[in-house]
């Protein structure tokens, strides 16, 4: 489709596109782009749409496309890299080693990989981290925009030396606490930079801004000229359902994480309840009836222990090679009933990258996992979908490595031990949108097309781990849920300050939405 075509179709529909949703539109085909636009007219909830936009109503632009278009869009969507699902009969989780379509999960089986990032062979240059932090700004300012509080939004570099009232969007570049004590942040955006003075006479607003992260991109309302805003208001993206979700269906999902399989530490005969417990082995019989209904088992990294990952770690090692480390996990893994689905990420203990986002566990090293054919390994983070045929819950899953650092810089989290109360960190990740805010505080490899770790999609179900606790916490009606650990105490953990309660599964029902909490210590 031309750009000509493009605008004079969204000027009668009354239509505002970004640059990279023109570009977008501009793969397909006139008359797929027009049936995409016109279904757009009917969903939108603003004039302006951005490229996020398409992917995050993805199913019900798909609704109204015949076969050969979503063909068509599918094309265009693997030629930019977009790892979106297109046909419900199947999914399509990708080879990290090789890049290709690998395996096909029939829609029966009730759950599709929504995200699953496959990493790109490429040299990073410094142009991928300005570009990597624009991508992130604008996705967040397209949320922020929405909100009804930052009316009249202005950007900083047309504000004027008039005092007047101001709504602005910015990332957050600078905080510090004036000889007054009052906080003043640096805030820029695309066309330039300013200051945003809280008051501390003003308690309730000044206690939000202490929790303002460097990188976090906030809206700020209050009066001010171009060198220095007075704020009345600060808000985050923020994440939020209108109700929460449930399916028709009674299934149970089990939440896991923090394996470590391969250290002394690993509470192996615990780990074996647990399987005997899912395999209707164990328990009386009201608890062999629970565990009948367990349909998916989510476990959010560190599955193994690992090699080399901190000084002295060899001395803790039962199993100190990492591909027998593997074979150990998946000859547990294997005794599992077969009509459990496992889906499975990695964590910093893994044997990938670092860096996130982190590409599924690999045949280097895992290819004994390879062979678990109810194992689905996914990348941290991954989102997933569960459906009853009706109604579907999304399930985020981060491993969680940026929570050490969300506990060190919000005060609130640091005073009150934020290490035991892992879902509440959680919930600070949710209100920035971000599953890593601040630039050097985890590290990441930069995208020069979208940073993935911004949550586009608001999930009705987040499942993290890392903290080694289990805890439970309901945020604007999204369920986090954090896990606890098959690991005893170590002395690497005592330094990072966890404070693990080992051997606890939560355990939810899809249908009531209750949450039980299992013990298998």
């Amino acid at each position: 489709m031309m750009d000509k075509e493009i605008f004079e179709f969204c000027a009668k529909k009354g239509l505002l596109l970004d640059k990279d949703s023109i570009e977008f539109l501009k793969q397909l085909k006139t008359d797929v782009a027009k049936k995409i636009l016109e279904r757009i007219e009917t969903i939108k909830t603003s004039r302006f749409i951005s490229k996020n936009f398409f992917y995050e109503h993805i199913d019900k632009i798909l609704s109204i496309l015949h076969e050969n278009d979503k063909k068509e869009l599918e094309r265009v969507l693997v030629k930019l890299g977009i790892s979106v699902t297109i046909e419900r009969e199947s999914v399509i989780e990708a080879n990290i080693d090789t890049g290709k379509e690998e395996q096909s999960i029939e829609a029966d089986e009730g759950f599709r990989i929504l995200f699953n990032y496959t990493p790109k062979t490429k040299a990073i240059e410094v142009d991928d981290f300005v570009r990597h932090f624009r991508s992130r700004f604008i996705a967040l300012k397209n949320i922020l925009q929405e909100r009804p509080e930052l009316e009249g939004l202005t950007a900083i570099g047309r504000l004027t030396q008039q005092r007047r009232d101001v709504s602005i969007v910015g990332m957050v570049v600078n905080k510090r606490i004036t000889k007054n004590k009052n906080l003043l942040l640096e805030l820029e955006d695309l066309t330039g930079r300013t200051l945003v003075l809280v008051n501390q006479n003003k308690p309730e607003l000044f206690n939000i801004a202490k929790n303002v992260l460097l990188d976090d991109v906030i809206g700020v309302s209050g009066s001010g000229t171009r060198e220095m805003i007075f704020a009345n208001n600060i808000l985050f993206p923020d994440a939020a359902l209108p109700e929460k979700k449930r399916l028709n269906k009674e299934i149970l999902v089990a939440f896991t994480a923090d394996l470590h399989v391969g250290s002394k530490m690993f509470l192996e005969e615990n780990f074996l309840r647990f399987i005997d417990w899912l395999n209707m082995k164990y328990g009386d019989e009201e608890q062999k009836k629970l565990a009948s209904k367990v349909k998916y088992l989510f476990i959010t990294g560190d599955t193994v222990d690992g090699v080399g990952i901190y000084p002295g770690q060899e001395e803790l090692l039962e199993i100190k090679d990492v591909k027998q480390q593997y074979e150990k996990l998946a000859e547990l893994l294997s005794m599992i009933r077969k009509d459990i689905k496992i889906i499975m990420c990695p964590g910093q203990h893994d044997a990938v990258r670092v860096a996130e986002p982190q590409p599924a566990i690999g045949r280097d090293y895992g290819e004994a996992l390879y062979k678990l054919e109810n194992l689905h390994l996914v990348s941290n983070p991954a989102i997933v979908e569960i459906s009853d045929g009706n109604n579907s819950v999304k399930v985020l899953m981060y491993h969680g490595a940026s929570m050490h650092d969300v506990i060190n810089e919000i005060e609130e989290l640091r005073l009150n031990r934020g290490h035991d109360i892992p879902a509440k960190v959680v919930t600070h990740l949710l209100k920035r949108r971000h599953l890593a805010p601040t630039h050097s505080a985890q590290v990441y490899i930069p995208n020069a097309e979208e940073d993935l770790l911004v949550i586009k999609e608001v999930p009705d179900i987040v499942a993290t781990g890392d903290l080694h606790r289990p805890d439970i916490e309901l945020y604007n009606n999204i369920l986090v849920v954090a896990s606890s650990c098959w690991q005893s105490i170590t002395p690497f953990e005592e330094k990072v300050g966890n404070d693990p309660d080992p051997c606890k599964v939560p355990l939810l029902n899809l249908k009531t939405r209750e949450i039980k909490i299992l013990d298998f210590s």
